[in-house]
């Protein structure tokens, strides 16, 4: 992932200064933590496609978040975009969107993968699996679960508990073991760790190869990333490297979003839901796949290249509002058991 930067057109400037009346232009104004250089050119099929040009502002979700807040009625954003279910659930918590009708969201964009009264809407998809040292696990574990076994103990590298992967993973365990079960797995998994968790992603999965770790928790397109591109410290070792679809056998591998509902006080509403709506189409969900080696969300559009060579695999149908609903007793549960 790129280093997060702050960035606004001209146009978009212009437009937050007041300057120029926002019903005068055809415009679309989005607040995004993706922080991705090859969406600038779904950002240019998108006005190619339909006129309306695209003013950004990239940051940091909290970040944004908290700018939308402070801007109240009088803030500009017309879409907030950002990645993981948990993110998006507390902007809507926040009352910083507002519920979308759009049968063509509807029916590309699976119940699941959306908010149940259209708040948010999930525009691409990524899992979360477990990786491991092929030479040194000669059994890796096959579900979430079994990451706190005692037979992986001084084994496990993951991000730290505050990071909103993991605890939109423990969302995920709470709806579906129950809270006791999940801080049981906390626990284990605390006891289980090679070393206290640092850096993101990534570092987890460099970890295999510098041999800080023998198992590691990261999202799959960080590992494609590695196949795609040259990524120091992993790309080259990655033959070494072995990956499991956690829960095939019962409630399918987590997986998570990106994301992107309707500002509460877009000035342009419209546009905004143009923007979304272009965003399920071929054209754009190829984009997803190919240009970041992420998943599409809607049926009929193939894996990209890099990301369908990690194999197929059975996902999740937990609607993820749940994650974002259990997040704070995610984190709850998480400082209980000293899980750094």
């Amino acid at each position: 992932m790129h280093r997060p930067r702050l960035f606004a057109s001209i146009a978009a400037l212009a437009a937050l200064a007041g300057a120029v009346p926002a019903a005068a232009q055809e415009e679309v104004n989005i607040y995004s933590s993706r922080h991705y250089d090859t969406d600038d050119s779904l950002y240019e099929a998108f006005t190619a496609a339909t006129g309306i040009s695209v003013n950004r502002i990239e940051g940091e979700a909290d970040e944004l978040i908290a700018r939308m807040k402070a801007e109240g009625a009088n803030s500009p954003a017309d879409i907030f975009l950002t990645v993981d279910a948990g993110r998006i659930w507390l902007a809507d918590k926040d009352g910083l969107l507002q519920p979308v009708e759009s049968e063509t969201l509807e029916s590309r964009i699976p119940a699941h993968l959306r908010h149940p009264d259209g708040h948010w809407f999930g525009l691409s998809t990524r899992a979360r699996i477990i990786f491991y040292a092929k030479d040194r696990v000669a059994e890796p574990p096959q579900t979430y679960e079994a990451l706190a076994d005692p037979q992986y103990a001084d084994q496990i590298c993951i991000r730290s508990s505050s990071n909103i992967y993991n605890l939109s993973l423990m969302g995920a365990i709470i709806a579906h073991d129950g809270e006791d079960a999940a801080r049981d797995w906390a626990t284990g998994l605390h006891a289980n760790l090679a070393r206290a968790p640092e850096g993101g992603d990534t570092d987890q999965l460099k970890g295999l190869v510098s041999g800080a770790c023998d198992i590691a928790v990261a999202n799959t397109y960080y590992f494609a990333r590695a196949l795609a591109e040259q990524v120091d410290g992993l790309t080259g070792s990655t033959d070494a490297i072995g990956l499991v679809f956690p829960n095939q056998e019962t409630t399918g591998t987590h997986v998570n979003v990106a994301a992107a509902g309707v500002a509460a006080h877009a000035p342009h509403r419209d546009n905004a839901v143009a923007f979304l709506e272009f965003m399920t189409t071929p054209e754009a969900q190829a984009h997803f796949a190919d240009q970041n080696n992420e998943f599409p969300v809607v049926e009929g559009v193939p894996v990209g290249e890099i990301a369908a060579s990690l194999g197929d695999f059975r996902r999740d149908t937990l609607n993820l509002d749940a994650l974002g609903e259990n997040q704070p007793l995610a984190q709850q549960i998480f400082n209980e058991v000293g899980f750094p």
